[in-house]
């Protein structure tokens, strides 16, 4: 941990807010004197997670519409947490949602941020086994694609155009590493 000084918050106001955001100027004074104001997504206290799910041999994979990019992504089911859920009660959750599958060992791999210079949001990433066929209706507005892709060329991921989302990539090589240390990679997938 560093000796740096938290700049000290001098106001915050509310400047534009929608259905979904609200958005917040924070005056700050650095502790060297200095002054700024940034803008950020309001603080709070919702968590999302997002599974690497692991079924015969394969990582099962969505792709789903991003409004922000205006594409279709490939990537790891996810979603928010709805309030009171624990990490494992979300991730089977979002798992029975949007690929029709239910967790029997949900292991967690790590929290990560996302953009803090923005969101105060955390992300929790979870491994997915022992998978049983379940399914839930979720809050998507078309079907999922599910996507098989075999566990032996999951480094193969980083080269598709549309995997590209940063949390997916931090996904994969926690997943990779966890799997590694577990000794259940091939040599190829490990070298």
């Amino acid at each position: 941990m560093s000796n740096l000084q938290k700049p000290k918050i001098q106001h915050v106001e509310t400047v534009a807010r929608s259905r979904l955001f609200t958005i917040e100027a924070v005056d700050l004074t650095f502790s060297n004197g200095e002054c700024r104001v940034y803008e950020r997504m309001r603080p709070t206290d919702r968590e999302a997670v997002m599974i690497a799910p692991l079924l015969d041999d394969h990582l099962l994979l969505i792709r789903e519409y991003t409004v922000g990019t205006e594409s279709y992504e490939l990537g790891f089911p996810k979603g928010l947490m709805d309030p009171g859920e624990t990490v494992e009660q979300s991730a089977n959750r979002e798992l029975k949602e949007e690929i029709g599958f239910g967790a029997r060992e949900l292991t967690f791999l790590k929290q990560v941020g996302m953009a803090p210079s923005y969101f105060s949001s955390k992300m929790n990433i979870l491994v997915a086994e022992s998978l049983y066929p379940e399914k839930l209706e979720g809050d998507e507005p078309e079907p999922l694609p599910l996507v098989r892709w075999p566990l032996a060329r999951m480094m193969d991921l980083l080269n598709e155009p549309d995997f590209s989302e940063a949390r997916n990539i931090s996904a994969l090589f926690l997943l990779r590493e966890w799997l590694i240390a577990q000794g259940r990679l091939p040599p190829a997938v490990t070298g």
